[in-house]
């Protein structure tokens, strides 16, 4: 019929094959990205270890994968309990049954969703009910430590005694749990630690109704520097007092600068992990100690984490002090 478009079948059947043709010649050419399917490294050295009669804290060493590592499967006799992110190598599984034997084994996940082979196997037995226990652990006492090498440390420390007993000794580092021992050990061996970097650790009893003790004294650590890596930039000796000012506390700090090769314009303070001041002197910058005094209007019994890190003469910020706590008016 006259003014009719007629379709043409044909048409669309070259364009086909010419993308058919044009993807395999991309294919031979190499553009399609190869598919990862190497999997993760095995995590290692799994430990297992019950913090009451119905919970169990597993903890690891981290997996490396020629991509990256994104999670962990933590499986119980096989059965798959937990996921966690890769920026955690420890959990507590709860909700287990008291009397109990379990066995728990780790594998890595990639972005691909490639696993590792199964860890090797942490056996145990969660203990039986215990009576009721509504007093805390006393805390540990004479916390020491030695530096072992730049990537690890040696702990030690006085037990504590319970009214049930001690089930576990947590060690912290600036407030953050990296590590658990049994209540029978007062010794711990920490790795995968940073060359050069100082480490402030505290140790907690706990018993088995999870209920921990006040933290033992603070130990600085300062692993080796790796050769040829250049001088620490982290202020030393970090000493912090307060006392009532008015009806408010003066929070007084005092601490030995780091050798820079230069004067040191600013230092940064930080309270409970997070930066809280600038402190810029307003003449010539101190020579060896310096010093600090911060006021603040929250009241008696107040705690505080406090670090600092110097602004270094190139404009870079320097390595954090060790953590000091503070209470205030203690």
């Amino acid at each position: 019929m006259e003014g009719t478009t007629v379709q043409r079948p044909h048409a669309t059947t070259t364009s086909v094959c010419s993308a058919a043709l044009l993807l395999a010649a991309l294919t031979a050419c190499g553009s399609t990205p190869e598919a990862d399917t190497r999997a993760p490294t095995v995590p290692g050295h799994v430990t297992a270890q019950a913090g009451s009669a119905t919970s169990v804290h597993v903890m690891w060493e981290r997996a490396f994968d020629d991509k990256a590592v994104t999670g962990y499967e933590v499986y119980d006799k096989g059965r798959k309990v937990r996921s966690v992110p890769a920026s955690k190598v420890m959990i507590d599984v709860d909700g287990l049954t008291a009397s109990t034997a379990h066995s728990f084994t780790v594998r890595a996940r990639d972005a691909a969703g490639n696993l590792s082979a199964p860890s090797a196997a942490a056996t145990v037995t969660t203990p039986a009910p215990t009576p009721a226990d509504h007093e805390p652990p006393t805390r540990p006492v004479k916390l020491r430590g030695t530096a072992d090498g730049s990537r690890a440390v040696n702990l030690s420390w006085g037990g504590s005694t319970d009214d049930v007993g001690v089930t576990a000794y947590d060690i912290y580092q600036e407030d953050s749990r990296i590590h658990s021992v049994p209540g029978t050990r007062t010794t711990a061996h920490l790795t995968g630690l940073r060359p050069g970097t100082v480490y402030t650790f505290t140790v907690r009893a706990r018993d088995a109704a999870d209920t921990s003790s006040q933290d033992s004294n603070a130990v600085d650590l300062t692993t080796a520097f790796a050769p040829g890596a250049p001088a620490g930039t982290a202020p030393t000796d970090l000493r912090i007092s307060n006392h009532v000012q008015g009806k408010e506390y003066a929070v007084d700090l005092n601490w030995k600068q780091p050798e820079t090769g230069g004067e040191i314009p600013a230092y940064q303070l930080f309270m409970d992990g997070r930066p809280t001041t600038t402190i810029v002197w307003g003449a010539t910058p101190p020579a060896g100690r310096a010093s600090y005094r911060l006021t603040v209007g929250d009241p008696r019994g107040t705690r505080y984490s406090m670090k600092i890190r110097a602004k270094l003469p190139d404009g870079k910020w320097g390595d954090f002090s060790a953590q000091r706590t503070v209470v205030l008016g203690d």
